[in-house]
């Protein structure tokens, strides 16, 4: 099934400014509890979604009267999807779908749509799910067992939260969310195949009719995260700050650290831009996107120097990342930060120094994959004409940054990634050529921020 994914090639069309990036360590979530009751029998609920932590429950729109009695929708910790309704503590009494489709691929924009109307005669009509555009028909639990003009808790006097459902909190990026109350709706209200491409895209939903309770969140106020763009359903803000509004959205896809891929035992965070690892044991991560060709750009902030941080470009990915630290892999190249010294190096030899780091400095990196050389600053800007280089990389292959935390460096608490979208406040604010991401530096010229409007370009 078509999916939003790093190397989106579609262009023009309708683009999405922002999204929210929700953090579950944090309890991130939007509440708002209706004045009055609309229509419980029929709505619909639709929002893009970037998966963070992987393996957690993660509430996407939740409502009860109490604990026995609540509508939920959800991902489950077992990478399914939910849609359950309960009535004296019994989903029996109301319904209850999960998918037998996993989802797991935190690199990909998913588009989700629940539609329900409990008046339709057809059970099985009631309540339908589409991803990406698709309906979907195979579920491991698929009870519909809520009889006819069921009403169920969205759209009640009930608080209704995004991005929490009691089980736990999303983790991960919503953009372009939306309810309609009083309507079952299909997802062509929300989105289009891409003509070239195939690829399922959103488009503009500023004309649908919201009705009463319905709202539409595009995060696009960083002041106030929680604005209903059509009308006044305002949500309360839980947790979320300014900071959380970001640019990787589901027109323009932002790398991120890869959960999925490397060795040990990271914990991500800040929709995975952020790893920490207090097991003080080899512990290696990539990259979402990968790049064999262009020049591309990106900072992280120390957040605790006490560690032995080994970050830069790799193109050894196939032969795993287990194979060592970047002192000794000819296949790492960047930086190397032990408690002590910050140095650069590739295949064990150091080729510059850009003298001992501390908490809160900032790191650049620009990575010329047509001509192989990294070049590296420390709260400066980086000038390619003159700032000291690795040379020499082999050009050609495909190359994915890693992170990499060395056994023997102490407990690590962290580096925070910028690959244009920060999890991390900016002081000045500087974009790439293509006006794309938000760095504290300058951009070099013709570097971009790794991202897949920039990739469908350059990469």
């Amino acid at each position: 099934m078509p999916l939003i994914i790093p190397a989106n090639t579609i262009s023009g069309g309708y683009e999405v400014a922002n999204s929210l990036r929700f953090n579950d360590g944090s309890s991130d979530y939007l509440s708002r509890t209706p004045s009055s009751a609309s229509n419980r029998k029929t709505w619909t609920f639709s929002t893009w979604v970037k998966l963070g932590n992987i393996g957690t429950e993660k509430g996407l729109l939740h409502s009860e009267s109490d604990s026995n009695n609540f509508t939920a929708i959800r991902f489950s910790s077992d990478h399914r999807f939910k849609v359950l309704s309960a009535r004296s503590g019994s989903t029996a009494n109301g319904f209850y779908l999960i998918t037998t489709r996993l989802f797991r691929d935190p690199s990909a924009w998913y588009h989700i749509v629940v539609a329900v109307d409990t008046t339709l005669g057809t059970a099985t009509n009631r309540v339908r799910i589409y991803v990406n555009g698709v309906e979907e028909t195979a579920f491991d639990t698929d009870d519909f067992g809520a009889s006819q003009n069921y009403d169920t808790d969205i759209n009640a006097t009930s608080q209704q939260n995004v991005g929490d459902d009691n089980s736990g909190f999303h983790d991960g990026y919503l953009a372009e969310t939306v309810l309609v109350d009083g309507s079952q709706l299909t997802p062509t209200s929300f989105g289009e195949f891409d003509e070239d491409s195939g690829i399922w895209k959103p488009k503009d939903v500023s004309g649908l009719t919201f009705g009463t309770n319905g709202f539409y969140l595009d995060f696009k106020d960083s002041s106030a995260l929680g604005n209903d763009a059509n009308g006044s359903n305002n949500f309360t803000v839980n947790n979320l700050t300014a900071i959380d509004q970001s640019t990787d959205t589901c027109t323009n896809n932002f790398a991120t650290l890869n959960p999925l891929f490397g060795l040990g035992a990271f914990t991500f965070s800040e929709g995975n831009l952020v790893a920490d690892d207090g097991s003080n044991s080899d512990t290696d991560t990539i990259s979402t996107i990968g790049v064999s060709q262009g020049k591309w750009y990106l900072e992280f902030k120390i957040i605790d120097q006490g560690i032995r941080g080994n970050l830069g470009f790799t193109d050894g990915v196939d032969r795993g990342l287990a194979e060592g630290n970047i002192r000794s892999s000819p296949a790492k190249y960047g930086y190397y930060s032990p408690a002590y010294s910050t140095s650069s190096y590739t295949s064990g030899t150091v080729n510059s120094n850009l003298g001992t780091s501390t908490d809160n400095d900032i790191i650049c990196m620009a990575f010329d994959a047509d001509n192989g050389q990294l070049f590296m600053s420390k709260n400066g800007n980086i000038d390619t004409s003159s700032t000291a280089s690795i040379t020499g990389i082999t050009t050609g292959n495909i190359f994915h940054f890693f992170f990499n935390e060395t056994a023997g460096g102490g407990a690590l608490s962290g580096y925070s990634l910028n690959f244009g979208s920060p999890a991390y406040s900016i002081s000045s604010g500087n974009s790439d050529g293509n006006g794309y991401g938000n760095f504290e530096y300058a951009v070099p010229s013709g570097y971009y921020s790794l991202n897949s409007k920039n990739l469908a370009e350059y990469g």
